[in-house]
């Protein structure tokens, strides 16, 4: 036996005698014979000890028993200690515990007394340390051999022949340490592995979840190995590393080469895998297919990265070593060793090379970009991602760049990226759509050319046209308003300083909208309206037009896109929302002096309101919406505006309901007093609404009285009292001191009838008007002096 020429020839022939003993079958034997101990030596040793020596020899699988052996073999080796103390010689206990009748009980012994002689120094550790881990294989069977050699590498941790330790010997002293930690270790993977053939067949579940709970004994001498001061990058290169992937990759077992590969990654120093990809990474196709190897792969790559993110000094070693390479292609050859790898085991793959890249090489994208090839041409031909759980990882593998960058402009330049989104079915194709627009809400980012608009749209076509034929109606009202919501505020993003080139990004966008299906379009179009709206101010603020007539952008071309654009909503139908924006383009065409532009919109806003919309409450809507915006517009001529003017007073006094009546037509007065233009000021014309209010309030009130027996609402004219005070303070002739105090005295009469029912909310706001009136007399001034003649 090597090592053991420094031993005593005695204690040799005794080491050799007990290795033919095997295990006996003799239930709880004499340990110790008296002749060999003697009696006093028999007696000394506490009965506890004695106790767990003789049940060593049959406990079974269970890691609180193995504890509790450890601990009382701790004490036992107290005993031995006090005992050389006392002058007994550590040789002689090292030859006597041999005598033990029982070998498992003795190699324990063994292993207590061994190490009790090492830290005596009377013999060299690494002598003492091989003739233990060679006397050790006479334990075969597979659990009670896990367990011995666990204490093994328990009690001699500290007294490994290491460099700086106090048992450090010549100079191989590093090397003898490292091969006693791998010889055990490989025959504690034998041991561990062989347990899965021990028993009968249906019992076999059973054992793996009993190997499983056993891993850790087994991986401890990795972290032993990992922890040997003088095993620098060479010696785990050219021994550690090779050795340990031979048992690995021999063992053929796909427990021990999941768990053995994991302890690699996470026991050993980055720095020592970086440096040894080639080795590390050339085992992984030789594992059984059944390996999760795309969990080691992914912990490797994610070790590696944060070691990357760690210091910027270590980045040359990358570059220097073609990490990327080197990952990328052994992914390739495990996918192609493994034919049998399911999706999600491919897609892990590449999302974690793609996360390692963005990290370790956040300026190259054409790394980004191959990763992303790689990852299509493996996939290609297979179609729809079907896998729930894969598809989550290709949202992920594509949340990547747009996590890292916080920029949807630097993936646009992916080209591989779009190629990706085709294997997404339709309802993940949205989940990554929604994902890129929250990306680019959260960054603020402004996509600034029509190309880059078209490249997004390919990316989020999953929001705006149905891919898989699911008709709108199918789908979940509240997730369809959420999606369709957020493409509204994608479209405000869109921004260029340069004007031809935001012209040609709105068309883009319309080019894409407009496909989308009747549904979409309320949602879509009012933000490309205004977007082009806003376009439209922009020119006309320009002091000098830099396009000249025959500019491929002016405020007349955008117009006609608009019409074409607001036209779309006609086949919804959505009238409503099409005269709301038929209105703004003609206010806009207002600023810009276009008067036929302007006069056409409200047409078609008129047109709509005549034939189709029918609610009497979506009349009363619109047509306050047309008075509105036609009292601010200045670009009419007399005769334009006063047929605009007559139609908007007729649909007033046709509403369905008197009081809606008597309110369109009040503020249709708005329409003939326009306080900054002296032209549009017709006091007369003001009255004459006024009066046809009061008539249509006063029918309201009969109809009232008629049907429920009581006046009518009195707020009616309350309100018109406010229109003819507005009009007597800004100075309409018309609108005198006598008609103003005759309509305060009606109010007062009627609330004072005694067939009026009580309405505190107008008497509230009749009593606020008459505090008002007696304000502006306190005032005084010139508008004072127009309320001193009111009695109030």
């Amino acid at each position: 036996m090597a090592g053991s020429g420094n031993l005593r020839p005695s204690t040799k022939r005794l080491l050799y005698a007990s290795r033919s003993g095997l295990e006996q079958s003799q239930r709880c034997p004499q340990v110790f014979s008296s002749d060999a101990f003697g009696t006093s030596n028999l007696e000394a040793f506490p009965s506890q000890i004695l106790r767990t020596l003789f049940w060593l020899g049959d406990f079974v699988v269970w890691m609180p028993l193995d504890m509790r052996a450890f601990d009382e073999l701790r004490k036992l080796e107290m005993f031995f200690k006090e005992e050389a103390r006392r002058g007994c010689s550590i040789i002689d206990l090292y030859e006597l515990v041999q005598h033990a009748g029982n070998i498992l009980p003795r190699l324990y012994l063994l292993c207590t007394v061994g190490s009790v002689y090492i830290k005596s120094k009377e013999a060299p550790a690494k002598d003492v340390l091989k003739d233990l881990v060679e006397m050790s294989r006479g334990i075969q069977n597979p659990v009670r051999g896990l367990f011995l050699r666990s204490y093994l590498s328990q009690v001699s941790r500290d007294k490994l022949p290491d460099i700086g330790s106090e048992y450090e010997g010549d100079a191989d002293t590093v090397k003898d340490a490292v091969e006693f930690v791998l010889q055990n270790f490989t025959e504690m993977n034998k041991l561990w592995v062989r347990m899965q053939h021990q028993g009968p067949a249906r019992e076999k579940e059973k054992r793996e979840k009993e190997r499983s709970e056993l891993r850790d004994l087994v991986g401890k001498n990795l972290h032993v190995l990992s922890q040997i001061e003088g095993v620098d990058l060479e010696l785990y290169k050219d021994t550690v590393l090779p050795r340990v992937l031979e048992q690995v990759v021999n063992c053929k077992d796909e427990l021990a080469q999941f768990y053995l590969m994991d302890c690699i990654i996470q026991v050993f120093p980055d720095e020592y895998h970086l440096q040894t990809l080639d080795i590390l990474l050339g085992a992984c196709p030789q594992l059984q297919p059944s390996v999760d190897i795309k969990t080691v792969l992914s912990q490797l790559m994610e070790r590696l990265s944060n070691y990357a993110a760690s210091s910027t000094e270590v980045l040359p070693e990358f570059l220097q070593v073609e990490a990327f390479s080197k990952l990328s292609n052994a992914i390739g050859k495990v996918i192609e060793a493994q034919v049998d790898m399911p999706i999600i085991g491919v897609v892990t793959l590449y999302s974690s090379l793609l996360k390692f890249t963005l990290h370790v090489h956040p300026d190259r994208l054409d790394y980004a970009d191959q990763v992303l090839g790689s990852f299509v041409k493996k996939l290609s031909g297979k179609g729809k991602i079907e896998d729930s759980r894969a598809t989550k990882q290709v949202v992920a593998l594509l949340s990547a760049p747009l996590e890292k960058y916080n920029d949807i402009v630097t993936a646009l330049k992916l080209s591989n990226y779009p190629r990706v989104l085709e294997f997404l079915d339709s309802g993940t194709n949205k989940v990554m759509a929604t994902v890129i627009i929250q990306s680019i809400m959260k960054n603020t980012t402004h996509v600034l050319t029509a190309e880059k608009v078209e490249a997004l749209f390919e990316l989020i076509k999953g929001l705006i046209e149905d891919l898989d034929g699911t008709p709108d109606d199918e789908v979940d009202e509240e997730d369809f308003k959420e999606e369709q919501n957020s493409v509204a505020r994608l479209i405000q993003m869109f921004s260029n300083d340069d004007s031809e080139e935001m012209f040609k990004i709105i068309c883009t966008v319309k080019k894409h909208i407009l496909t989308g299906g009747p549904k979409r379009l309320p949602f879509t179009v009012p933000p490309l309206v205004f977007s082009s709206l806003k376009l439209v101010r922009k020119l006309q603020a320009q002091d000098e037009n830099p396009f000249g007539d025959e500019a491929s952008t002016t405020p007349k071309k955008l117009f006609q896109l608009l019409t074409q654009t607001i036209e779309a909503l006609l086949n919804v139908p959505a009238p409503e929302l099409a005269l709301r924006l038929y209105l703004q383009c003609a206010e806009a065409a207002n600023d810009c002096d276009l008067e036929p532009v302007a006069y056409e919109f409200f047409t078609q806003a008129y047109i709509l309101y005549e034939e189709e919309i029918s609610d009497s409450k979506a009349q009363v809507t619109a047509i306050h919406l047309i008075i509105g915006t036609l009292q601010r517009m200045h670009v009419f001529g007399v005769e334009n505006r006063d047929t605009l003017t007559h139609k908007a007073t007729g649909y007033s006094a046709k509403l369905l309901k008197k009081p809606d009546q008597c309110r369109a037509v009040y503020a249709c007065s708005h329409l003939f007093w326009v306080d900054d233009q002296e032209t549009m000021k017709d006091g007369e014309r003001v009255l004459i609404c006024l009066k046809r209010a009061l008539r249509i309030a006063n029918a309201a009130q009969q109809m009232s009285n008629a049907t429920r027996g009581s006046t009518g609402p009195v707020a009616l004219f309350v309100e018109i009292l406010n229109k003819y005070l507005y009009f007597f303070e800004k100075g309409n002739p018309q609108i005198t001191v006598a008609s103003v105090q005759s309509l305060i005295e009606l109010i007062t009469t009627e609330l004072h009838s005694d067939s009026t029912s009580p309405e505190p909310a107008t008497d509230a706001f009749f009593a606020s008007t008459l505090r008002y009136i007696q304000f502006q007399k306190q005032k005084g001034g010139a508008v004072g002096e127009r309320y001193e003649s009111i009695k109030v």
